[in-house]
Formats: C-alpha cells, structure tokens, sequence
C-alpha cells in the first residue's frame, strides 16, 4: 500500500505503427519514490513507451494515465507541464547561439525563445542555480552551440529541472557522450535518483553501464513486450538480459554501478 497514486500507470496497452506493432500488451506502474530504468535493445519499443508517458502521443488501444491525467481525458498541454522529459530531440531544436543561461531560463515554459515569455529575478536566480547544479555554472554566457556534447547534455537537464516537473523522463541521456562526459551526466542523474522526494524518475537506456546509483527498478524489453519488471537486483539478471538482447550475457553490479558482459559471441548467418 501506499500513500499517494501512482506516478504513472499504463494498462493493457498496445502501440502500432502503420501496420508495425510497436508495443504489445504493456502493463507498468511506477510510484512517486520510484526510480525506474527501461532497457532493451534498439527497435524494443524503449523511446516510444517514454513518448506515451510524457503524453506525446496516445496508444492505439489500453490507458495511459500520468500523475493523475488520463492521454484522452485531459488537456495534454496542460499535462505536459507536469513532466520533465529530456532527450536529445530538444537539444537539435534550440537555437545554437541561445546562451546557455537562456536555455536553461526558457525551459520553465518549454519556449525555444526568451522573447516569448517575461521572466522574474527569481526565475534568472533559479536558472544560475540550476546551471551550478549540474556543474555548468561558468557557462551561463556561452552559446549553447560552442558547449561540448556533455556540456549541453547537464544543461538539458538544468532546462527540464527549471519548470520543477512532478515526474521526469530521460530518453538515453548519455547517448553520443565519451567517458568523461558519461560519468559526469550519470553522477548528476545519481544525485536526482538519490533526492530525498517524491518525484518518479525513468530514464531509458540500452547500456547497463549508463544506470546511475539510486535507481530502484527496472523494465526490460524486447520486441515490443515486457521481459521483465520490478525491483532492479531481482530484474536485472543474466536471464532477463539475455533474453532481451538474445546473447549470453553475464551482468554485474558493484557499488550501484552496473556492467553487462557478452560470454558468447552471436551467431552469424
């Protein structure tokens, strides 16, 4: 039992594509305190479940239901307000000569421009607070496209902290990243599943070395269907991940940080 609803629940649910299915027969319920990571390989159906939770589209059959809203119930704009949902589509839309202080200062109405809203004192305070957060306070002037990719990546997250979203949603935040700009996105997204509130967290990934430290449970995929899901030591398991990525693979967890191994080689036709 708990106290408050569950962040997000989707039943019975089934995604199509043209005549492709993409999702089949999702059934997934993630509460307010709950870390969450989604893993599969490409073409699982990772993005677009996040797509269905962060109302960005509706299912073809089952319920989709976040922090209360129902996608067909509810005034979605007004929904989308309430989840902070990061990936690297935003980032290919923001104006490249956009300071960086600018793109985070607009992510409290998810505008591409500052000229489109009015913004407080506070809320200036709140995006310089939030660059220093995430280790890019020195950088608040700079144009967003003269930033490495790790740079704009802990920036993006700034953005998406900036409207204080109930629920947050990152579609493989560290893709594209070398080391050191993974670990530093991963310890930033280890300090948000270590915050002591309850504000759900899904982040989607297909490497087991991106999990940050504090997260809580995971959801493995293929084809469109649910290997398995719950707590993340019962979840991810030789088995699960094998299963899901059709290699033998040997997983191990020390520290909270993750690795996955392939012990046999796929077979080539």
């Amino acid at each position: 039992m708990t106290a408050h609803p569950p962040a997000l629940s989707v039943t019975g649910v089934d995604l199509t594509e043209g005549d492709t299915p993409v999702l089949r027969g999702i059934d997934w319920v993630v509460q307010p305190e709950e870390r969450w990571v989604v893993v599969g390989p490409n073409g699982s159906g990772k993005t677009s479940l996040l797509r269905l939770v962060s109302f960005q589209r509706g299912p073809t059959r089952g319920t989709v239901t976040v922090l209360g809203d129902t996608y067909g119930r509810t005034d979605i704009r007004a929904s989308r307000r309430r989840i902070g949902f990061a990936s690297t589509a935003v980032l290919q839309r923001l104006r490249p000569t956009l300071t960086a202080h600018d793109a985070v200062l607009t992510g409290r109405e998810a505008a591409l421009e500052p000229w489109w809203h009015t913004y407080t004192e506070a809320d200036h305070r709140r995006a310089e607070a939030l660059l220093d957060l995430v280790g890019c306070g020195s950088h608040g002037p700079q144009d967003v496209g003269s930033l490495s990719e790790g740079e704009r990546k802990r920036i993006l997250v700034a953005r998406v902290l900036m409207a204080d979203p109930e629920l947050l949603l990152f579609d493989e935040p560290c893709a594209g990243l070398d080391l050191g700009g993974r670990e530093a996105l991963v310890a930033l997204l280890g300090a948000l599943a270590d915050a002591p509130d309850e504000r759900a967290m899904v982040m989607v990934t297909h490497h087991l070395e991106e999990i940050p430290r504090g997260v809580t449970h995971a959801l493995v995929l293929r084809a469109g269907r649910i290997v398995a899901a719950g707590e993340i030591e019962r979840t991810l398991t030789d088995e699960t991940v094998s299963a899901a990525f059709g290699v033998d693979v040997s997983v191990g967890v020390e520290d909270g940080r993750w690795t996955a191994r392939v012990t046999t080689a796929p077979e080539h036709s």
